[in-house]
């Protein structure tokens, strides 16, 4: 059993069914948001979009989903650190 810890809260490994960074971002109605890839907005974007926040996103083998947001990428991007480092 491995346990990966993201803010306040422990995962077995083994429950995980998916793991990723992303982006939200505003779709362009109304208030409405949605997660884009970080490497869509590294590659893709140009600045076309406004970035609401960033995240972490963990998804169980029960498909319940858990969000950890950050106010800017450099956040993300230290959590994100922290992660891989109790996976590896």
């Amino acid at each position: 059993m491995s346990l990966i810890v993201i803010e306040d809260k422990t995962f077995d490994s083994k429950d995980i069914k998916m793991l990723y960074p992303a982006v939200i971002v505003k779709t362009g109605h109304e208030d409405e948001t949605t997660e884009m890839s970080i490497k869509w907005l590294d590659t893709e974007s140009r600045g076309k979009v406004e970035v609401t926040q960033y995240g972490v996103f963990v998804i169980l083998n029960d498909s319940r989903k858990f969000s950890f947001f950050y106010k800017t990428r450099e956040l993300m991007d230290e959590a994100v650190a922290k992660i891989a480092s109790q996976i590896s």
